[in-house]
């Protein structure tokens, strides 16, 4: 198998940033390059890194948000397959080994990820039917919202020279357009073992710092009917998706008086309808 990068981004969150790396170094299967893209923190994270750490490529840089780290770390590995850890997850001890088999099973395929275990508050989170993963051409199951973990995933590089990296003006949601440019194009494996823990109920979450998440999906989803890349049929079931998330942000909107984005979503609703 070629080499593998996993890239970890991380802002302040050293008390679950050696968790992270261990789990790395915990693996089975060991990796090629592990890179901790510190996008400005302010805490402990360079010194414990560099102490305890040294077989960690450590990069810091100015508060940008994780688009940009992300992409840091893509750009700065030479390593054929990359994968993603958010410093508050953690992988199976199996998770790299499992899904090294999985690539070599199918040759052809650039893009494989795993299910999950979800934990908040010291529990386990029951996932409901909606939240069901899938493998093959899943465009369809990824418009109504993201249901591939960033931490779950191994890519080839050879897809980010192909369809770009991470959308950096997206504040959130960015890993929902990266999947939809992917899943647009690409079939996808899936390995329906729970080999990736997602951590949840963080007060510095992005999906509790923004209010109307879904104006970031509706961004998104505006942005490839705009790129001119999808068919006809994914166009069609796009725009149906477009507008189903504009009427619902229109009415929260309304219902809390949050009039910031209202007018962007009525010209889109217009523009689409």
């Amino acid at each position: 198998m070629p080499e593998i990068a996993v890239i970890i981004p991380t802002y302040n969150r050293i008390s679950f940033l050696e968790r992270a790396i261990n789990s790395v170094l915990d693996q089975s299967c060991s990796v090629n390059q592990i890179i901790v893209i510190d996008d400005g923190s302010t805490d402990d994270t360079k010194k414990v890194i560099k102490k305890k750490y040294p077989q960690v490529t450590y990069i810091h840089q100015k508060n940008q948000g994780v688009s940009v780290a992300r992409n840091r770390g893509i750009i700065e590995t030479n390593c054929e397959w990359i994968c993603f850890l958010d410093s508050d997850d953690t992988w199976h001890k199996n998770k790299i080994q499992k899904q090294k088999q999985k690539i070599k099973e199918n040759s052809e395929m650039l893009f494989c990820h795993t299910n999950e275990i979800w934990h908040q508050h010291g529990k386990i989170l029951n996932q409901q039917k909606k939240h069901k993963k899938y493998g093959g051409y899943i465009f369809e199951q990824c418009l109504p919202f993201c249901i591939i973990s960033p931490s779950s995933v191994i890519i080839h590089k050879k897809i980010f020279n192909e369809i770009g990296l991470f959308d950096e003006g997206l504040l959130a949601c960015e890993d929902y357009d990266m999947w939809l440019r992917i899943c647009s194009r690409y079939p996808v494996l899936f390995i329906n073992e729970a080999l990736t823990n997602k951590y949840g109920g963080h007060s510095d979450q992005l999906s509790k710092k923004y209010w109307g998440i879904d104006r970031f999906r509706i961004i998104a989803l505006e942005k490839i009917i705009q790129s001119k890349n999808l068919d006809p049929k994914k166009t069609k079931i796009a725009k149906t998706e477009l507008l189903k998330k504009v009427n619902i942000f229109l009415k929260g909107s309304e219902k809390y008086k949050r009039n910031k984005y209202h007018d962007m979503c009525i010209a889109i609703r217009e523009k689409y309808a």
